[in-house]
């Protein structure tokens, strides 16, 4: 213990952990794993290529989507050297300031996934209640605005939190419980008062997330609101179908997301090895399920998809 007293961050080396107890199966971890990543880069890049190449698809509700898969590209690569690293070469050292570099990569691409819903669900609602006046309200200008405002609101809002932790100092194991930098974790093995820290993490989640959290379903409120005033059952069920792809995309984002944070509050009993399995669901099943629900769901991205797969067999 004391060999870890008044230790700085600019020398620490923490260290990263597989799947505690499963250790035994990490070969089949990681062809799990290893499937998973290709997935999510292969479909994400895929959306990005289609979306870019056809010009069919340069409208907002694409542009939006584009968005969604550059940040679901972001959260794959920013797990995907420390996770594989761990289960292929059993390389668990990562250095502070880049353990504190992944971090904010991972929040960011969090914070920019759940801005990017709430944005699609803001088109939808203008879609759906004043379809008249969509193109004038979203053009491509309000878009990358929106963009722009999306990078700004992940970045300071997370600088603070991340930047807090180079006043911490660590006494304790410096081994984390994760295949990546996850902050609690990292907070978790300091031996310096982390209230300031609990708070900038909070105000952070809340300012974010949990504001998206509220807003995306008083958005469908008012969609809904909108559907129901609609005479034509046809026209209804219509509307309603353009915003399936979106609702199935923000379940697979909070539904794992609320689930981690039940398992971590509640979970104190549950092995270690469900805590590391869910965390590391909860970032990889977005980018996993996305493509997958756009593809199938969006008529437009499907043809597109078959299109452009068609174009390089032949």
């Amino acid at each position: 213990m004391s060999n870890f007293q008044n230790t700085t961050s600019s020398s620490i080396t923490f260290l990263l952990t597989g799947v505690p107890g499963l250790e035994a199966f990490h070969t089949w971890i990681s062809l799990a794993f290893c499937f998973l990543y290709v997935t999510a880069l292969s479909g994400n890049s895929l959306i990005l290529f289609v979306i870019v190449t056809q010009s069919s698809l340069h409208a907002p509700m694409y542009y939006l989507l584009s968005m969604l898969s550059t940040t679901d590209l972001g959260l794959s690569v920013s797990t995907l050297v420390t996770t594989m690293g761990i289960f292929w070469f059993n390389a668990r050292e990562i250095t502070f300031n880049a353990c504190l570099s992944q971090m904010f990569f991972i929040k960011l691409f969090t914070v920019m996934e759940s801005s990017v819903l709430l944005a699609m669900a803001f088109d939808r609602f203008v879609a759906i209640s004043n379809p008249l006046r969509y193109a004038t309200i979203l053009t491509d200008s309000r878009i990358i605005q929106i963009g722009v405002a999306i990078v700004i609101r992940g970045t300071l809002t997370l600088t603070p939190m991340v930047a807090l932790l180079t006043r911490l100092s660590f006494c304790h194991s410096l081994v984390l419980h994760h295949s990546y930098c996850f902050h609690p974790d990292v907070m978790k093995l300091s031996c310096t008062d982390t209230t300031v820290n609990n708070a900038a993490g909070l105000t952070a989640l809340i300012s974010t997330v949990g504001v998206d959290s509220v807003l995306i379903p008083f958005s469908y409120v008012l969609i809904i609101k909108t559907i129901l005033s609609i005479a034509s059952p046809e026209e209804r069920k219509k509307a309603f179908g353009t915003c399936i792809s979106h609702i199935g995309a923000v379940a697979i984002f909070y539904i794992p997301l609320i689930s981690l944070s039940f398992v971590h509050r509640f979970g104190k009993r549950a092995p270690a090895y469900a805590h590391t399995l869910i965390a590391n669901t909860y970032l990889l099943i977005p980018p996993v399920m996305n493509p997958i629900i756009y593809s199938v769901k969006t008529k437009q991205i499907r043809r597109a998809v078959i299109k452009v797969l068609h174009s390089k067999d032949t």
